[in-house]
């Protein structure tokens, strides 16, 4: 069965917002001013990279396991209050994954985040009615993005064959990860995104309503 695989946070839903302002406090935290630069270089991987990255730029020690996850814990709950605060769902997408049901693919997630923020984001999608198959995080692989071992997860979930699969991605790494998974991509020019970044992709859209299931297919 062919399968779209989506990545979440800027895909699926729109917390670019909500992201830099808990990694700007979390940032502040560590005595570092986080620009705008700075945080899309960052988005969409997972937080232990992302950690390393600002002590880095603070200029102060690593943080130790329980520090990471302190520190990660953290900003998590920073990014739900900030996303609770207005609907997430990105414009077009209840109507692109009907019209993929309709036409016998199956759905799938393959996030960078933690556990805890997908089902909290899910959560948010499922009060639209939109739901999906199978789930892959972040937490699940030991090698995150530009890696392809969350797709290729996810892909094994659904019961589908990477060549079987595309992947819509609004990240760089993201797109590369598709690619070595052996997967179709889409890149998907949300915010903070443009076509440059994203044109190794098969792809590359501004908006869902540019996409129909035989795109997808093709």
């Amino acid at each position: 069965m062919p399968a779209v695989i989506f990545d979440l946070d800027g895909t699926l839903v729109d917390t670019y917002d909500a992201h830099f302002k808990a990694w700007k406090t979390v940032a502040a935290d560590l005595g570092h001013v986080l620009s705008e630069t700075q945080f899309r270089g960052q988005f969409g991987r997972k937080n232990e990279p992302i950690l390393a990255e600002l002590h880095e730029l603070a200029g102060i020690p690593q943080p130790d396991a329980d520090g990471v996850s302190t520190l990660a814990a953290c900003k998590e709950a920073r990014f739900q209050q900030a996303v609770g605060c207005h609907d997430p769902i990105m414009p077009g997408i209840g109507t692109l994954i009907e019209s993929l049901r309709a036409a016998g693919w199956s759905l799938g997630v393959g996030s960078s985040a933690p556990p805890g923020n997908i089902a909290f984001l899910l959560g948010r999608l499922a009060e639209a009615g939109i739901s999906v198959d199978a789930v892959a995080s972040g937490d699940d692989v030991v090698h995150g993005k530009p890696a392809p071992d969350v797709f290729l997860l996810a892909a094994s979930r659904l019961g589908s064959p990477p060549a079987s699969c595309v992947v819509i991605e609004d990240a760089p790494a993201g797109i590369e990860a598709a690619k070595r998974a052996g997967m179709g991509s889409v890149g998907f020019c949300s915010r903070g995104r443009t076509p440059d970044e994203l044109s190794e992709a098969d792809l590359v859209v501004s908006s869902f309503a540019e996409l129909r299931p035989d795109d997808l297919a093709g």
